[in-house]
């Protein structure tokens, strides 16, 4: 059980790129690190496009002024100057910046944070790997539902074998939220998404399915893709050739067979996130609408629903558990359970202890490169009239 004890020797020095008063998903970056406060501490950022915008939101959120910068060039040249300066640095900007920024954090010596889908191409995630092998630091992607912590309760009793052999794979995220061209028109956070040139090769497979996939690979680790079929739609026309609709069918080495719909219109719907896995012998399901309660249905006796925080659950479950079986938790505890660990991974690479990050569960590096080359395969199939291909290592797509 996690209760805010430390668990490095002191806070992290932490810094914001992106994230400020008109965004989305800055909030959950600050809820993620600050919910311990022993293990980040923010002190500085470029919050903002609009530099005054940006250095006002700061000072609101208790950051010194002068440490709200105008850009994040000039923020990592001056923090290298202080004593105090930066450690680590989180990137919550749109997908198309991701890639220089990371670069340039690392150049400065220091570790990253960064939303997903990491960058373009897996080219460019190999080349960040490799630079971050060089400087010795640590990246780590904000796949923020994998911290809930029933998904490690699904990994072990796939380990142990409670389910038999892994035949079916069930993955589903969707939303209704753009079912209409509105948001397209009046969002700021919408905009960039359909935008090809800053969201990427897809729309709905990279903002909310690389989720999923990670999440499928963190519960099934050794399940590995041998070929996928990806079909999908752009229902807005104006937002083609990015899709808002997705369906992918894939084929694992093991003879398993998987099928995930991703989509935001679905319309009527708050919340359609769900992983199912099907074995020889019972199957788990886990909804992030319920995320305290896990189903295992074992064939031939009664469904059992299994409660977070409870005794009967794996170690390796409770231990990231904060508040009790009686209390509920959800999205912001599945945030500070991933910057926890992204805090102490840090702290161990730090130190030199290789083998405390090799052995850590989190979203890393190559996770993220994981999520690139999965959206790589997919767009390929769809392109290539939605057929078959087989899942490798393969060339980069050309954005040109």
């Amino acid at each position: 059980m996690l209760n805010g004890e430390k668990k490095i020797a002191r806070p992290l020095r932490w810094g914001m790129v992106g994230g400020g008063r008109l965004g989305q998903v800055g909030y959950k970056h600050r809820i993620g690190a600050l919910r311990d406060n022993t293990a980040f501490q923010l002190v500085a950022g470029a919050f903002d496009i609009d530099p005054e915008r940006g250095k006002d939101f700061g000072v609101n959120l208790g950051v010194e002024e002068n440490r709200c910068y105008p850009d994040y060039r000039t923020m990592f040249a001056e923090e290298a100057k202080r004593e105090d300066g930066l450690e680590v640095v989180s990137i919550a900007t749109p997908n198309g910046t991701h890639y220089e920024i990371t670069k340039a954090a690392l150049e400065a010596g220091l570790h990253v944070i960064c939303e997903k889908p990491l960058f373009f191409t897996s080219v460019e995630g190999e080349e960040i790997k490799q630079l971050a092998e060089q400087q010795g630091k640590i990246v780590g992607v904000t796949y923020g539902f994998s911290g809930n912590q029933l998904l490690l309760q699904m990994r072990a009793m796939i380990e142990q074998g409670k389910i038999g052999d892994i035949r079916m794979v069930e993955l589903q995220y969707t939303h209704g939220f753009s079912a209409t061209d509105e948001a397209d028109k009046f969002s700021d956070a919408q905009k960039w998404r359909v935008d090809p040139k800053i969201a990427g090769p897809t729309f709905v497979l990279g903002d909310l399915s690389t989720h999923t996939y990670y999440m499928s690979q963190l519960i099934m680790p050794n399940m590995k893709i041998k070929k996928l079929l990806c079909d999908r739609q752009s229902f807005i026309s104006s937002r083609a050739p990015l899709e808002d609709n997705a369906y992918v069918m894939m084929h694992y080495e093991n003879g398993a067979v998987g099928r995930l719909w991703t989509s935001s219109v679905d319309a009527g719907c708050m919340d359609g996130h769900r992983i199912r896995i099907v074995g020889s012998k019972a199957s788990l399901e886990w909804w992030d609408s319920k995320p305290n309660e896990l189903r295992y249905e074992v064939q031939g006796e009664p469904i059992q629903t299994l409660i977070r925080a409870m005794p009967y659950l794996d170690e390796s479950c409770n231990a990231d558990e904060r508040l009790g079986a009686l209390h509920m938790e959800g999205l912001s505890e599945s945030w500070s359970n991933i910057y926890l660990k992204f805090a102490i991974a840090m702290d161990a690479k730090n130190r030199g202890d290789e083998e405390t990050v090799k052995n850590l569960v989190y979203p890393d590096i190559d996770a993220g490169i994981d999520g690139i080359r999965w959206i790589e395969n997919c767009v390929r199939s769809a392109e290539n009239g939605s057929t078959w291909v087989d899942y490798a290592d393969q060339p980069a797509l050309n954005l040109n």
